[in-house]
């Protein structure tokens, strides 16, 4: 592969954008299905776990741009059956009640950690086992993608529970439908300008290090995660800047079925 860190940070932006739309595109063919389908999209991904464990053992030792973009590939390998196993109801949490309009705020955050419970707590055994992998390893960029892909999410995850003044629940799946009881719609907190302002120095950071540094499988490791560190940020800026990011992603969903219901009041 090239070591190009343009190149990198374009790669980025692709896998970023498809891997997206893939699991949403996937998770709403299961919502139009039957009741087993979601799980069957969890099994039919399993390889992705599988590939990603292997990758990311296999690029351990390697340095060069091949094996950066396989430690980098590996860690969305990894990411990403997570997250279908939560979008599709599989891993989520032992909570699956929607939130009482006006819970206390100790029982509402009790709540809401219920819903993700098991899905955090897979996240942070992905986590460590890829920190202790890497703990003597030449290439560290698995373990670097994984953590970043973490804290970005756990940022965003406490900026949606604490308010913000956009929530996107049109691509929220059924097994999850109860999940945006859990958001608040409202002014941004102290949280949000801390959020972005770490997220930005750490991107500018990156890139001083995808510029400078000497070896240029380096390179493109610091350019790939500069990227995706700026990507974090930009979907932190979704939440209060009146930008349509959905449609990035709608046009290649089917259209979502409505519930049977529905269906049967409508004489289909």
């Amino acid at each position: 592969m090239t070591d190009n860190p343009w190149v990198a940070a374009l790669i980025t932006l692709f896998l970023w954008w498809f891997s997206t739309g893939l699991i949403l595109w996937r998770v709403r063919v299961a919502d139009n299905g039957t009741a087993r389908d979601h799980q069957t999209s969890v099994l039919l991904a399993a390889p992705l776990l599988v590939i990603g464990l292997l990758a990311a053992r296999a690029s351990l030792m390697d340095l060069s741009a091949e094996g950066i973009y396989m430690a980098f590939l590996a860690a969305l390998a990894l990411w990403g059956w997570i997250e279908l196993a939560f979008l599709s109801g599989v891993i989520t949490g032992p909570n699956t009640a929607p939130c009482p309009p006006f819970a206390p705020p100790r029982d509402r955050f009790w709540r809401a950690v219920g819903t993700i419970a098991w899905h955090e707590a897979l996240l942070v055994a992905t986590l460590v086992a890829l920190g202790l992998a890497t703990l003597h390893a030449t290439n560290p960029f698995a373990f670097g993608t994984f953590a970043l892909l973490f804290i970005a999410r756990i940022s965003a995850k406490l900026n949606l529970f604490l308010g913000v003044p956009r929530i996107n629940v049109h691509f929220l799946p059924k097994p999850l439908a109860h999940l945006a009881s859990h958001f608040r719609i409202g002014r941004i907190t102290a949280l949000f300008p801390v959020s972005v302002s770490c997220l930005t120095v750490f991107s500018a950071l990156l890139l001083e290090r995808a510029i400078n540094v000497e070896h240029p499988g380096m390179s493109v490791g610091y350019a790939l995660l500069t990227c995706l560190c700026l990507l974090a940020l930009l979907e932190h800026w979704f939440m209060v800047l009146p930008l349509p990011d959905e449609k990035l992603w709608r046009w290649m969903m089917p259209a979502a079925k409505p519930p049977k219901e529905l269906e049967d009041a409508n004489g289909l």
